[in-house]
């Protein structure tokens, strides 16, 4: 049975009400320590929470910033039915100069076009090919691990192997000696998303940035030509040849700019979510266990694509690792005019922020929710069928992940061989230091202690 607060939904009033600020130390802070709060950005959204409520402001700069809390926020402002909100403009804002005309970057007709066309990339069909060609990838990969180490780094390990992989199936390349340059490349760009200081001042990481992004720039469009007049099956490929039935296709810049989020978000969010389930499954070994028996038991060494549902627990460890470590902590729109949540009047030009990583620990809505439990998401209990917009890793309405799939693929088929090659464990009393922003990620590499599995 749901609390009080759980139940309520949110609604308007004849008088709309002016919206709490939130106090000006709280905005300096955010301002004068980006590092603190990139850390632990749930902490300082839950303090916001506790004192105001579901909905209240904050003058950043030269902008205003509306906090909206809790699954009724996230359906309001992400299924934006009256299409009020606009996605481009906070996240050009954001990142536009370092992944211009990116998907994310889109609004309205032009979004549905653009989606449309990569929608080709991510069919069945076409995820069926890239699972075929992920096991063996996926297998090379980890069979160069070291378990003779005292210490090895996962995170490092898994991000190398992601990228090559994502390399090998989105741009039918093996970038070889050009990993760690492309690992730097996006390293970089990231770290630029989230700069303060956003001036092109050698040095600084949002240069670093604009220098990433012309790497980026060069390396995809040298190789156009080629991929459009091909028939190769990997992703870029696709995306230079996909014509609609109206006859629309991507121009060669467009072709770039989505490339470059794209193997951007396909390899940093998959490491994000690879790395935290990498920890917690060393946290609770008897899931670890579990998990192995269900992959033994099965599937051999290469499971399809249509096998994946049958890997229920591993389904329910990923979306508990999704619940608990969001890659994206936050996901902020433009309200293009005057509108109301809850009673509150939201004015035209502020950029309102959900925050997946609150919704996620709300305890009206998940039962002991700092707790790690997978079976919170048994067909028994659902407790993410509670409300449409609890669970919201992948976003949702027009913006949801387009390649969500993908990444479910990629993690479902990581974690398989892993279990079946390897036991592993961390150090007593470790807890992994996480910084939440811009992209979830381990602060210390994730060590862990690994053992082969003879």
């Amino acid at each position: 049975m749901l609390n009080e607060a759980a139940q309520r939904s949110a609604g308007g009033s004849e008088v709309l009400r002016k919206l709490p600020r939130v106090p000006l130390t709280t905005t300096l802070r955010l301002i004068t320590s980006p590092s603190d709060e990139r850390i632990n950005m749930h902490a300082r959204v839950d303090r916001v929470f506790r004192r105001h409520g579901v909905a209240s402001c904050q003058d950043l700069l030269f902008f205003r910033v509306v906090h909206l809390f809790g699954p009724d926020a996230a359906r309001f402002v992400l299924l934006d039915k009256d299409r009020i909100f606009s996605a481009r403009k906070p996240w050009t804002t954001i990142m536009g100069r370092i992944f211009p005309n990116g998907l994310l970057l889109m609004d309205g007709d032009q979004h549905k076009l653009h989606r449309k066309i990569m929608h080709t990339a991510f069919t069945r069909p076409a995820l069926r090919s890239y699972a075929e060609r992920m096991n063996p990838m996926i297998g090379e990969g980890i069979a160069q691990w070291n378990p003779d180490r005292e210490t090895f780094h996962a995170f490092p390990a898994i991000k190398e192997l992601t990228l090559g992989m994502a390399a090998r199936i989105f741009v039918g390349a093996d970038l070889g000696d050009e990993t760690k340059r492309m690992n730097s490349a996006f390293e970089d760009l990231v770290a630029a998303s989230m700069s303060q200081i956003r001036l092109p001042i050698p040095g600084l990481e949002f240069q670093r940035g604009l220098q990433a992004r012309k790497f980026m720039v060069d390396f995809f469009s040298g190789m156009i030509e080629r991929k459009r007049n091909g028939e190769a099956p990997d992703i870029f490929a696709r995306l230079c040849r996909t014509v609609t039935d109206e006859g629309e296709r991507f121009a060669d810049q467009q072709v770039v700019d989505h490339m470059s989020f794209l193997m951007m978000a396909a390899h940093d969010t998959t490491t994000s979510t690879l790395s935290s389930m990498i920890y917690e499954l060393a946290r609770h070994p008897e899931w670890q266990e579990r998990i192995r028996e269900e992959c033994v038991g099965l599937a051999d060494d290469s499971p399809g694509f249509d096998d994946l549902e049958r890997f229920q627990l591993t389904g329910r460890f990923m979306k508990e690792t999704l619940r608990r470590y969001p890659p994206l902590p936050a996901i902020p729109r433009i309200a293009e005019e005057d509108t109301e949540f809850a009673g509150y009047r939201i004015p035209k030009g502020a950029m309102c922020v959900i925050s997946p990583i609150h919704t996620h620990h709300m305890a009206e809505w998940w039962d002991d929710p700092k707790r790690f439990d997978p079976d919170r998401f048994s067909p028994e209990r659902a407790e993410d069928e509670r409300h449409s917009h609890s669970w919201i890793p992948f976003g949702g309405g027009p913006h949801m992940c387009i390649g969500l799939r993908f990444a479910e693929t990629q993690i479902k088929l990581f974690v398989h061989h892993m279990v079946r090659r390897f036991r592993w464990s961390v150090a007593e009393g470790y807890e992994m230091p996480v910084q939440q922003a811009p992209i979830s990620k381990p602060m210390d590499g994730l060590p862990i202690h690994l053992e082969r599995i003879d």
